[in-house]
C-alpha cells in the first residue's frame, strides 16, 4: 500500500484530533466573577502600538496535523507494519537470508531470499521490517460471470515429454501455492482452470488470464467464455493432451467419467488420447480448458420422414460380421462398432459425429427415376439419367423415355449401403445398366412400329424383368412405365394414317350397329303395335290345337267305336256263317238288307232307251219331276221310272242316299260347274249277276 493509501485511512482520525484542539483554543479561561460591576466608562481610541510577532493559536492544531500525516507512516513502516485491504493479497519477497534458494526454484518455501510462496491475507501484519522485506499489494482475481481462468504456474516440477500441460493439483483453486509445489505441482499452463468468482492468489507462482487481460496474453476473450451448445447442435471434440491416438485408428475412445471433457485430469488418467474424439458433446453450457480441448459446433444429423439413416462408423471396438452366411456382398456389424451397422436410424434427430462416422439416408418411400432430361425428382438420384436411344429391328433409332418406380425396405437398407456404398451408386452402376441394357436387347427384336403398337406388352414384359434382376440387390422393383416414345416423322405419319382408319372402321362399324339396333327397334314397335293380333294368333294356335286333338280323340273313339262294332258284327257273320254256311248266310243277309230298305233295287229315275233319240231329254224331264216330287213329298219317297226309247238305261239319283243298283250303260252327265243336277246323277255300271248269286247258296237254304 502506498502513502497516499496511509494518508486516506488516517485523515479521519487527524480531522478529529485537529477539531478538537481548535474547539479548546477557542474558549476563553474563567475569570472571578465580579458582583455589580460599574458601568463603562467612555475612553478615547488610540492607534495599537505594535509590541512585537505572535502566533495564531489555529497553527498548533494544523502543526499536529501535518506531523501525524508525515511521521505515523513512517513510525510504522520503521516498526514493520504492513496492512493489507480486504480485497488485497500481499505478495512477499525476502530480501535476505541465510537460506538460499535452490537453482531450479523460483519461489522460496523455506524462509529462502527471494519470492515466498505463502502470501498475507487482508489485516495488519508486523514484523515485516523494509530492510528485509517487501510487501507488494496486488488486487485479488475475479472471474466474471459465465467465463473462466485459465492458469500459467511459474514453479513447479517440469511437465513429462509426453504431455503438455501441468496435472491438476488439489491447491484450493490454485490459492495454496505452498500445497501446489509440494504437492508435485508442475510449471507450465494447467490442466485445471478457475470458474467464475473472486481468488486470492499468489500472482507471483501462478499467471491468470482471464477476459480482461485475454488480449495482452495473446488469447482472444471469446475464448475464455463458458462454450454453450444449442439444443439441436453437438460438439465434436479434438483433445490436444493425453497419449497418442492407436495405430490404425482415426479418433480416441469414449472415456467415461470425465464429464464432457470438463474434468480433464480424469480423461488424462482414464487413458484419454490426443486428437480427434469419438465421444461428441451434448449441447448445454460447458467449463472447457480451451488449451486442453477444442470444440467444433455441427448440427445434428436428421433423418427425414420417408427416409432411414444407414450409418457407416469408422470406429468402434470390433469388425464383427452379423450379416448371417447368405449375405456375400458386404459385412454388417453392430451398432457401436467399425463399419456398416445393421441397426438404421429412424427418422429424427441423431447426435451422430460426423468426423468419425457417416450417415447415407435411404428413402423408404417409392421413389421415381426418371429416364428423361425433361424434369427430374427432388430427391435428385435421377440427375444423371436420360432417354434410352434404341435401335429397332428394322434399323431406325429412336428415343425412348422410361419412369422406373423402386422402393427399399428398412432393413434391406443397411444390406443395400453395404453392397453398394450409396443410394447414387445403386442408381448409376445397377439401375441404370439394368433399365437401358433390357430396353436395348428389346428394342432390336421389333420393328418401330411393332414397338409402339405392342407398348403395353414391352412395358410389362420390362416391368417383369427389372423386378427380377432387382431382387438379387435387395431392392424391390414396383413398376417400370414407358413414357414418350420419338419415332421418325415419316413413321409417326404411317402410324397416324393407321390410326385414322381404325378410327374411321370402328366409325363404321359404330353406325352399322346404330342401324341394326334402329331396325331392332322397328321390329319390337311392329310387334308391340300387334301385340294383341299376336296373342289371339297364339292362343288361335292353341285352341286349334285343342280342338285338333279333340277331333283326333273323337275320331278315335269313332273309330274304336265302329271298330267294335264292326268285330261285334264281324262274330256275329262268323257265328252266322258258321251256323247256316258261307252261301245261306250272304243270302239272307241279302234278302234282310233289301226287306230294310238299304239297297234299293228299283231307281229314283230310271231312263230306257229303245234306240230313240229322246232318252237324254227324256232323262232330264224325269230328273227334274222327282226333284218337285221330293220338294213338294215326304222325304224317301220313290222316284217315278221314266221310260225311254234308248236301248241303254240311264239312272239319275240324288246323291244324298240312292245307291244304283242293275244300271246297264249308263252315261254320266257332268257340268264343268259343278252344278247340282251333276252333283244328284250318278251313272254306275254294275255287273251284279242274281242268278250267278243265287246258284252260289248251298243246297241247304
Amino acid at each position: 500500500m502506498t502513502k497516499s493509501s496511509w494518508l486516506r485511512k488516517l485523515l479521519p482520525l487527524a480531522v478529529s484530533f485537529a477539531t478538537t484542539i481548535t474547539a479548546v483554543s477557542t474558549i476563553a479561561p474563567p475569570t472571578p466573577a465580579q458582583t455589580n460591576p460599574p458601568p463603562p466608562q467612555p475612553q478615547e481610541v488610540q492607534p495599537a502600538t505594535e509590541e512585537g510577532f505572535t502566533i495564531p493559536i489555529w497553527i498548533f492544531p494544523a502543526g499536529a496535523m501535518f506531523l501525524v500525516f508525515i511521521f505515523i507512516p513512517k513510525i510504522g513502516w520503521t516498526l514493520g507494519l504492513i496492512a493489507i485491504g480486504e480485497r488485497e493479497v500481499g505478495i512477499v519477497t525476502k530480501k535476505f537470508s541465510r537460506k538460499n534458494l535452490p537453482s531450479n526454484r523460483l519461489i522460496a518455501l523455506n524462509g529462502e531470499a527471494g519470492l515466498q510462496a505463502d502470501t498475507l491475507p487482508p489485516g495488519w501484519h508486523f514484523g515485516y521490517f523494509p530492510w528485509q522485506y517487501s510487501v507488494r499489494r496486488e488486487p485479488v482475481v475475479v472471474v466474471p460471470q459465465d467465463e473462466i481462468g485459465l492458469i500459467i504456474a511459474n514453479d513447479g516440477a517440469t511437465i513429462p515429454s509426453d504431455r503438455i500441460l501441468g496435472k491438476v493439483i488439489d491447491c484450493d483453486n490454485f490459492q495454496n501455492a505452498r500445497k501446489f509445489l509440494t504437492d508435485g505441482g508442475e510449471k507450465g499452463r494447467q490442466l485445471a482452470i478457475i470458474t467464475t468468482g473472486t481468488y486470492r492468489i499468489n500472482t507471483a507462482v501462478f499467471e491468470v488470464i482471464t477476459s480482461a487481460n485475454a488480449y495482452d496474453k495473446g488469447m482472444n476473450p471469446s475464448e475464455l467464455q463458458l462454450y454453450k451448445l444449442a439444443p439441436d447442435s453437438v460438439g465434436i471434440a479434438n483433445v490436444l493432451d493425453g497419449i497418442p491416438i492407436d495405430e490404425g485408428e482415426i479418433a480416441g475412445p469414449i472415456i467415461p467419467g470425465h464429464d464432457n471433457f470438463q474434468k480433464a485430469q480424469s480423461f488424462i488418467k482414464g487413458g484419454g488420447r490426443r486428437g480427434l474424439q469419438e465421444q461428441v458433446i451434448l449441447s448445454g453450457s460447458w467449463n472447457l480448458n480451451p488449451w486442453f480441448v477444442q470444440v467444433e459446433e455441427v448440427e445434428m444429423t436428421e433423418v427425414p420422414i420417408g427416409y432411414v439413416g444407414v450409418v457407416i462408423s469408422y470406429v468402434g471396438k470390433s469388425h464383427q460380421d452379423v450379416s448371417g452366411g447368405a449375405f456375400t456382398h458386404g459385412n454388417l456389424v453392430n451398432k457401436g462398432d467399425k463399419g456398416v451397422w445393421v441397426e438404421p436410424l429412424y427418422p429424427g434427430k441423431h447426435p451422430i459425429n460426423t468426423k468419425v462416422m457417416k450417415v447415407e439416408l435411404v428413402p423408404t418411400t417409392d421413389v421415381v427415376l426418371n429416364f428423361t432430361t425433361r424434369f427430374s425428382g427432388e430427391h435428385g438420384y435421377d440427375s444423371k439419367l436420360n432417354a434410352l436411344k434404341l435401335l429397332s429391328f428394322d434399323g431406325f433409332t429412336f428415343d425412348l423415355e422410361v419412369f422406373q418406380i423402386i422402393h427399399i425396405g428398412t432393413l434391406d437398407a443397411p444390406r443395400v449401403i453395404s453392397r453398394q456404398g450409396s443410394m447414387q451408386n445403386l442408381i448409376d452402376q445397377v439401375l441404370r445398366p439394368i433399365v437401358g441394357n433390357y430396353f436395348r436387347n428389346s428394342a432390336q427384336e421389333y420393328t418401330i412400329l411393332d414397338f409402339l403398337i405392342a407398348r403395353s406388352e414391352r412395358q410389362a414384359e420390362a416391368a417383369e424383368h427389372v423386378r427380377e434382376a432387382l431382387r438379387a440387390y435387395d431392392v424391390q422393383a414396383v413398376d417400370t412405365l414407358i413414357g414418350l416414345i420419338s419415332p421418325p416423322p415419316e413413321l409417326m405419319q404411317t402410324l397416324t394414317d393407321r390410326k385414322i382408319a381404325q378410327e374411321q372402321e370402328k366409325t363404321y362399324e359404330a353406325q352399322r350397329n346404330s342401324e341394326s339396333q334402329r331396325q331392332e327397334l322397328v321390329r319390337e314397335t311392329a310387334l308391340a303395335n300387334i301385340q294383341n293380333q299376336v296373342v289371339a294368333a297364339e292362343e288361335g294356335v292353341k285352341i286349334a290345337q285343342l280342338n285338333a286333338s279333340a277331333a283326333i280323340e273323337h275320331a278315335s273313339g269313332e273309330a274304336e267305336g265302329i271298330r267294335l262294332m264292326g268285330q261285334a258284327k264281324a262274330d256275329a257273320y262268323q257265328v252266322g256263317v258258321n251256323a247256316l254256311g258261307t252261301q245261306s248266310y250272304t243270302l239272307l243277309q241279302l234278302m234282310q238288307a233289301i226287306s230294310d230298305g238299304s239297297v234299293r233295287v228299283v231307281p229314283d229315275v230310271a231312263v230306257n232307251g229303245n234306240g230313240g233319240s229322246g232318252g237324254l231329254f227324256d232323262g232330264l224331264m224325269g230328273m227334274m219331276m222327282w226333284n218337285q216330287t221330293s220338294k213338294n213329298g215326304e222325304n224317301g219317297a220313290h222316284s217315278p221310272v221314266i221310260n225311254v226309247k234308248k236301248s241303254e238305261s240311264t239312272v239319275v239319283e240324288n246323291g244324298v242316299k240312292s245307291p244304283v243298283v242293275n244300271v246297264h250303260s249308263v252315261e254320266s252327265l257332268e257340268s264343268p260347274n259343278h252344278s247340282p243336277i251333276a252333283q244328284s246323277v250318278a251313272v254306275a255300271e254294275t255287273d251284279i249277276d242274281i242268278d250267278a248269286l243265287f246258284g252260289e247258296l248251298p243246297d241247304d237254304v
